[in-house]
């Protein structure tokens, strides 16, 4: 994994709210990425939380279905996921883009455009997670090539400094994040091209979001979503289950080694 990072490439992140890495993984490394993807999503099957239960962890038949085929915490059943999610020179790298001593993984999922796929509607990550934090990021791992044609990522640069923990959720028209705020309408996007290997990083708040598929080919993307250690429940369920939450009040430290291991945290 290229984690190296140059003090231009931090300040452009904390300055845009997003970075891509290009050649993040080199060949061997995409190769058993992809593979451990592939095997878990095919062990799945139409679950979409590897340890989760219900009909709202069972893929239906909706628009937002149809968005992509979203499958979480592979991690939990897949080798291969957890080498490169959990890693922690990764780890020491995330916390030198936000600037933090500490970093468990919220959760990882695979987003997958299948051919002719809906487009992914304008949204930030960490209002919908179980706590909240101005250093939250996710890493999107392109699998496939993205492109402008296939649904590639788009980012609001700068969204990031002015966004709040509103959850607007991911809705059906692209306009709808806008009309909640308004501020952004006039922002230019940015595309997020990627290489099979290459590497976007983007904090939590900033407002992100995708085109449609528009070829007969798949667009697959390994992401996750990284917590702040010492990150706090802010009482919004999202992946924990109906057993997890019973046992945390509001301001609990999320530090169970079990749902949200510990990357790297510097030493004191």
């Amino acid at each position: 994994m290229n984690t190296s990072l140059t003090g231009e490439q931090i300040s452009s992140y904390r300055d845009n709210g997003f970075l891509v890495v290009r050649s993040f993984l080199d060949d061997g490394e995409l190769a058993e990425l992809r593979t451990g993807v592939e095997q878990a999503v095919a062990q799945m099957g139409r679950r979409k939380l590897s340890d989760g239960s219900g009909d709202r962890w069972v893929e239906g038949d909706t628009f937002y279905d149809r968005v992509f085929v979203q499958r979480l915490n592979l991690w939990k059943i897949s080798a291969a996921v957890k080498k490169y999610m959990l890693a922690p020179e990764l780890g020491e790298m995330l916390c030198a883009l936000e600037g933090i001593d500490g970093i468990r993984i919220w959760h990882d999922q695979t987003l997958q455009k299948q051919p002719w796929a809906n487009p992914t509607a304008w949204h930030s990550d960490n209002p919908k997670w179980s706590y909240h934090s101005p250093h939250a990021l996710s890493i999107w791992i392109a699998l496939d090539p993205a492109t402008l044609q296939n649904g590639c990522m788009y980012y609001l640069p700068g969204s990031h400094k002015v966004n709040d923990f509103s959850n607007t959720g991911i809705g059906k028209e692209m306009s709808e994040y806008f009309e909640a705020f308004p501020q952004f309408s006039g922002v230019m996007p940015v595309a997020g091209e990627m290489q099979p290997g290459d590497a976007g990083f983007h904090n939590g708040l900033l407002a992100h979001g995708a085109g449609p598929n528009m070829t007969p080919t798949w667009r697959r993307a390994m992401t996750a979503g990284y917590m702040p250690d010492g990150s706090v429940f802010n009482g919004i369920q999202n992946i924990l289950s109906d057993a997890q939450v019973a046992t945390l009040e509001i301001g609990d430290t999320l530090d169970d080694e079990r749902q949200n291991p510990l990357l790297w945290r510097r030493r004191t």
